[in-house]
């Protein structure tokens, strides 16, 4: 099962609902939490905020999209209590940075495009196809390569229109490793980077939100967005053929499809790669996003609130995240929560209240 199992809910509710009740609002009052960094998942997250803030008035959780990057930098400097990031940290980084690591949702990345005449799900395209149009190496959109996997499909005669992420961004670094592992010529050409120097002219925009409004106002554009923007937004998804040689739909089934052929599913590694896995309805550019957080913060009494928001999440992000564009992760990794959390610890040792011994 991907979804969190009753049992697992009640194990771990019953180990800690003693001490779940030893924070309350009242003696916290006012606490703010801040949060920034991805913007792939931040529509998640300010629905889940919002839903916390409701059940506990007094307590303010606040989350910037303002890209990995940046993500990264804040939770290193402190200057936030959660960085989110697309791009997960290796275990020596977080030894460094005294960070603690936790995966919240799955999600998947869409190419879209402005094409006039050319409608949602109605372009196909394949990894090595769509690397070539983002080294550059495909100017127009009736090239013969485009038009060979669109048989019928009539393509206008525009230029092809880069856009791509001015800012230090997570969906950028999943986005460029997809293309590389598609085509030998772009892994060459353009490396595996939240930044990545593009070759040619492109446009940037920041953030998700900034690129959908940029490929609006590009005819011949093409870009890339998490799969909730593209609802959203109504933009222009492409279709994919995948690994298993399927031409499929970006979707929350794709997405849990990925899930399943991959390593955090059988083995519960939530760090492995949710990239062109070889199953026939998986969705080849599915990714995991985390959230980091202080694993020695001085102030226990807002470390307290960031760990029973998270652990909130755990507990009831699911019927939340339903609908969304995203996937629950595999209850093998949400089973871990606790442990991640346990790693926190204050200037004295002590663990957050509320998951207390």
């Amino acid at each position: 099962m991907l979804l969190r199992s009753t049992w697992v809910k009640k194990c771990v509710s019953a180990a800690m609902a003693v001490s779940l009740g030893a924070i309350s609002v009242q003696a916290w009052a006012q606490v703010q939490i801040k949060g920034a960094g991805a913007s792939f998942p931040s529509h998640v997250y300010e629905r889940w905020t919002h839903r916390f803030a409701e059940l506990n008035p007094g307590v303010s959780v606040r989350y910037s999209p303002s890209g990995s990057g940046d993500g990264i930098k804040q939770i290193k400097a402190r200057a936030v209590h959660i960085g989110g990031t697309d791009s997960p940290l290796t275990p020596q980084q977080l030894s460094e940075n005294k960070l603690v690591q936790i995966p919240m949702v799955v999600g998947g990345l869409v190419p879209v495009v402005n094409l006039p005449g050319v409608g949602a799900n109605q372009l196909v395209l394949t990894g090595e196809v769509l690397a070539d149009l983002m080294r550059g190496d495909i100017p127009r959109w009736d090239d013969p390569r485009v038009a060979a996997l669109n048989p019928g499909l009539r393509l206008p005669g525009l230029p092809v229109g880069r856009i791509v992420r001015e800012d230090a961004s997570g969906s950028t670094e999943v986005w460029t490793r997809y293309l590389g592992q598609s085509s030998a010529k772009f892994a060459s050409a353009v490396p595996v980077s939240q930044k990545p120097a593009w070759p040619g002219s492109t446009m940037a925009a920041k953030g998700n939100d900034g690129v959908a409004a940029l490929l609006k106002d590009t005819p011949g554009g093409i870009s890339y967005v998490s799969f909730d923007r593209v609802r959203k937004d109504r933009l222009v998804g492409v279709k994919l053929r995948n690994p298993a040689g399927n031409v499929v739909v970006a979707s929350e089934e794709a997405f849990r499809a990925a899930i399943l052929a991959s390593d955090v599913y059988r083995k519960g590694e939530d760090m492995a790669s949710l990239l062109s896995l070889a199953r026939p309805d998986a969705w080849p550019l599915t990714a995991t996003s985390y959230v980091l957080l202080d694993a020695e913060p001085k102030d226990m009494a807002s470390a307290d609130w960031v760990a029973r928001f998270v652990y909130w999440c755990f507990m009831h992000g699911d019927e939340l995240t339903r609908g969304t564009g995203f996937a629950p992760l595999p209850e093998r990794v949400q089973a871990k929560l606790s442990g991640r959390l346990l790693q926190i610890h204050g200037p004295g040792g002590q663990v957050p209240k509320f998951i207390a011994p």
